[in-house]
């Protein structure tokens, strides 16, 4: 840890007047005699090269450290819908299972809600050592006050080393309460998860834009905590066999009170998500105008594909927001992805490199989407694309 000092008693208004102009951010003020610093500080330390000698001071302070064998085993929280399991959980089992093995650590899962218990033992057949259910009345419906008591008690009872969340609606909401609770960090959108030998969790995720991949570790903190998007990590395959066991926890029902009250829930119809598709045909900045469209649509139709792009298309309005694939969109893995006049801009291929075949068309030799493609054509999807749409139609006829 680190911070800047002001010796006040070397504050005058003369130097106080220059340290306000030499700061490039604004962070430093002089209020009623008194040099303020503010959260806009970036710790560039521009006040303490160059500002008046001996009025600023940056201090180094050594950092709490936490004692990392009192912490073991990683956790998996259960994200569900009244019980019904999001496969996004299985596939945090999956990579959990992955991280335990390197430092011989148990896989824990935390389940949340209302009537789950039956629903708990779908989950040993997927190699998790122990379920420790909290299920209440109170807990029927997603509130965040009760589902943070009660994910805060698991932690404490079991200090579990690392939490998996998936970065869903829920867990993109639950997880920033836990780790305020517990002062420790959290890494939103992880796209690679790594354990060292230490216990310490990597976790990279691209950042900048994605113009770099961030690898960020917590190793004075426990829990580590990481979301990871559906569709990121393989989920490991069903075994016919159960193993591990289930644990039914209490906990004060003083604590799951909350301040929100649930009047009535009405469910919004089900949407096509591009997360589950199979063949996904996907359009970039290519595209000319809305009404080619068409030609698209007819592709993916043809293929029983869904239609899918990048941000140049939402922002254009020519196609849904949620039928954008990348960063700021949606993470897919299917068995085919065709990509029609995409460059391969890492904001894009990071929410679908991981699709099991992928085969792109664009005029550009040297576009970076070639770099991930199994297959490739070269040419104008103006061109080939249509080709294609006969070519389909000739070998079903």
């Amino acid at each position: 840890m680190s911070k800047l000092i002001c010796n006040q008693e070397k504050v005058n208004d003369s130097n106080a007047i220059e340290l306000t102009k030499i700061c490039p951010f604004g962070a430093i003020q002089y209020i009623e005699g008194k040099i303020e610093v503010s959260a806009a500080c970036k710790m560039c330390r521009i006040c303490v090269k160059k500002g008046p000698t001996g009025v600023m001071e940056f201090v180094e302070t050594e950092s709490l450290k936490v004692d990392k064998s009192l912490w073991r085993g990683i956790g998996v929280y259960v994200d569900h819908v009244e019980g019904e399991i999001h496969p996004v959980t299985m596939e945090l089992i999956g990579k959990a299972k992955e991280l335990a093995s390197v430092v011989n650590f148990p896989v824990y899962c935390v389940f949340i809600g209302y009537n789950i218990k039956q629903k708990a033992k779908e989950l040993l057949h997927y190699g998790v050592d122990e379920v420790f259910v909290y299920d209440y009345e109170e807990l029927k419906d997603f509130r965040i006050e009760p589902y943070t008591a009660a994910f805060e008690d698991f932690i404490n009872n079991i200090k579990p080393s690392s939490l998996l969340i998936g970065a869903t609606t829920v867990g993109r909401s639950l997880a920033p309460r836990i780790a305020a609770r517990f002062k420790t960090g959290l890494t939103a959108d992880c796209t690679i998860l790594e354990m060292k030998e230490n216990t310490d969790l990597v976790q990279i995720r691209p950042a900048f834009g994605g113009n770099i991949m961030a690898q960020i570790i917590c190793p004075n903190n426990r829990p580590q905590m990481s979301t990871v998007r559906y569709k990121v990590m393989n989920a490991p395959k069903r075994q016919s066999d159960s193993k591990g066991k289930i644990t039914l926890c209490e906990i004060d029902k003083s604590k799951l009170t909350s301040n929100i009250e649930v009047l009535n829930i009405t469910k919004k119809e089900v949407e096509g998500d591009i997360s589950d598709a199979e063949i996904i045909v996907a359009v970039g900045r290519a595209l000319k105008s809305e009404k080619d469209m068409a030609m698209i649509e007819e592709l993916a139709s043809l293929l029983n594909a869904k239609v899918a792009g990048t941000r140049s298309l939402v922002e254009e309005g020519w196609i849904d927001a949620k039928k954008q694939i990348g960063l700021s969109g949606r993470t897919v893995k299917p068995k085919l992805i065709i990509a029609l006049g995409i460059s391969g801009a890492v904001q894009f291929t990071a929410g679908m490199n991981s699709s099991e075949c992928i085969f792109a068309i664009n005029k550009d030799e040297n576009a970076s989407i070639f770099n991930i493609s199994h297959y490739g054509i070269v040419g104008d999807i103006y061109e080939i694309v249509p080709k294609l749409i006969s070519d389909i139609k000739n070998s079903i006829a």
